[in-house]
């Protein structure tokens, strides 16, 4: 099978297309036929070799961490789908991952692609979506009233959040350029800062949550947001201990679990209209694509997510 591979660290030209064996699957998994995968911040920062203490794989790698496609054969053990199910997933983190034809992936991460949703489209939502779904419901606990802060949300994060906290009947507010105003207001926020002008803690207070995806000093200056007793999450790094306990909140990091029931529950939310995905850029299955891929996701200003179309 065709597939994208880095045989070591570096810049966007370490990925390699490469034709090689299709995975092997387990008893309990299935091989999935790729028909689409996007891209997430996760990837290139594998590929720089940022995250190589954290995920010791050996080389060569495949990147990617969405899957869309139809499963072509299941395992012994599997009995919730069948062989030609259209189905999506976040796949288990390992070095075998979706920038390829074909990947293996455990029963218990798959959920049914819905009747009207594009392959490009589920391949947008899973790592983002559950990423969203697991800091504001399994983490902050957000519930209908709550004030909450989401940073970059116009990102592939924060689209998803906006949304998912809006469908708990939360008050939203977010960072953006002023170029994204409209466009996320049409998903629900109640109210953008503008963050190359504006000091979004001159304007908001007493909120009951903070999702932050930048760290650094936009971290930092969340806490001033924050009622006592607030809650912040991060998944940019680890919040300091120190700040959150001058500012008496609850901080914390969140690395995503993959899980198929929640990603059923985004499935749910997109046929009910309570939720929609944005493709930013969508491009082609070779060397070249992921490469541009790639750097259009290290600038930090892609609106919405970026998707590889695989087949």
């Amino acid at each position: 099978m065709k597939a994208i591979v880095i045989d070591q660290y570096g810049e966007k030209e370490v990925l390699k297309e490469r034709n090689i064996e299709k995975p092997t699957i387990q008893d309990d998994q299935v091989l999935l036929e790729i028909h689409a995968t996007s891209i997430n911040p996760i990837d290139w920062k594998v590929r720089a070799g940022y995250l190589k203490e954290m995920l010791p794989f050996e080389f060569p790698i495949i990147l990617g961490w969405d899957a869309a496609g139809i499963i072509v054969e299941k395992g012994k053990n599997v009995s919730r789908f069948e062989v030609g199910d259209r189905v999506f997933a976040r796949p288990a983190t390992t070095r075998q991952g979706t920038y390829a034809e074909y990947t293996a992936v455990d029963e218990n991460l798959l959920s049914q692609v819905p009747v009207s949703m594009s392959f490009e489209e589920a391949a947008s939502i899973p790592l983002a979506g559950l990423t969203a779904w697991q800091c504001l419901v399994d983490i902050t606990g957000i519930k209908k009233g709550d004030k909450v802060l989401i940073h970059a949300g116009a990102g592939g994060v924060g689209i998803f959040a906006i949304q998912i906290a809006k469908s708990f009947g939360a008050y939203v507010a977010t960072t953006a350029s002023e170029k994204n105003e409209v466009f996320l207001k049409s998903l629900g926020a109640d109210q953008v800062v503008n963050y190359q002008q504006d000091d979004f803690s001159e304007f908001l207070q007493d909120y009951d949550i903070v999702l932050d995806s930048i760290g650094g000093d936009v971290q930092s200056t969340s806490y001033k947001v924050l009622k006592k007793g607030g809650k912040l999450v991060s998944i940019a790094q680890p919040p300091s201990e120190e700040e959150a306990q001058q500012y008496s909140v609850d901080a914390r990091f969140h690395w995503l679990e993959p899980k198929g029931e929640q990603l059923q529950h985004l499935a749910d939310m997109y046929e009910s209209n309570e939720l929609k995905t944005i493709i930013g850029e969508t491009f082609e299955f070779s060397e070249q694509g992921l490469q541009e891929a790639h750097a259009l996701s290290e600038t930090h200003h892609a609106r919405g997510k970026i998707v590889i179309k695989v087949k």
